[in-house]
């Protein structure tokens, strides 16, 4: 006889504009998931497996116009396809909680509405691409966009790994990427929450907590 089967782990991703704190929320998260006895998986996109890797140079290096919109969006689902395959889905059958720093509301929000090929056409290929598979829940970090730019600025700064192409591509980009992910929030109320990110991080971890603990009835560990 075999033992009885691991439960099925949760998704979690975090999604919004360039600047918003994504990478330290989500440490913070695992770590407090930790104590509370559960096991994390930390990833991100564009990324995660090895090719998926691969794939992220391509993206996120180089000049702004080194892609065609559609081109950048069939490379960024190549990679996310990939990447569930090889790692999210493994990690969640083994009962494992995955973080995931962007994911598909990404293409949506990126692609779809500030690279102008549209919303609807980005979900659909996100559907294409991955059927019904979809985060448990999303947590979309929120800020002006001057003050994420600024942040952003900043982090580059001390940085040498030349990840910085969308950064570049200016203010009215990033203002459609902001709009384009509250309109997303908007429109999937059960799996989204709005988290304000202009504040000081500990402030921002305690709402996430509360989001996560509410909504995957976690019992803090924290």
């Amino acid at each position: 006889m075999t033992g009885p089967t691991a439960p099925r782990g949760r998704f979690i991703t975090l999604e919004g504009g360039e600047g918003a704190g994504k990478s330290t929320q989500i440490r913070l998260l695992a770590d407090r998931l930790e104590q509370a006895g559960i096991a994390v998986r930390t990833t991100r996109e564009p990324g995660g497996a090895p090719g998926s890797e691969l794939i992220r140079d391509l993206i996120v290096k180089g000049a702004v116009d080194r892609w065609t919109p559609m081109t950048e969006a069939l490379l960024i689902t190549a990679a996310r396809a990939e990447h569930v395959a090889r790692l999210i889905r493994p990690a969640l059958e083994q009962g494992q909680w995955v973080l995931c720093d962007r994911f598909f509301d990404s293409t949506v929000a990126y692609q779809g509405a500030a690279r102008g090929l549209g919303m609807t056409e980005m979900t659909n290929l996100q559907q294409l691409a991955l059927g019904n598979f979809a985060p448990d829940l999303t947590l979309i970090l929120d800020l002006p966009v001057d003050v994420g730019l600024a942040r952003a600025v900043r982090r580059e700064a001390g940085r040498t790994d030349g990840e910085d192409r969308f950064e570049r591509m200016g203010q009215d980009f990033h203002s459609r990427l902001r709009r384009a992910y509250l309109e997303i929030a908007g429109q999937e109320t059960a799996r989204c929450q709005v988290i304000d990110a202009d504040r000081d991080i500990g402030a921002i971890h305690g709402d996430i907590w509360k989001s996560v603990a509410d909504r995957m009835d976690v019992t803090d560990g924290g």
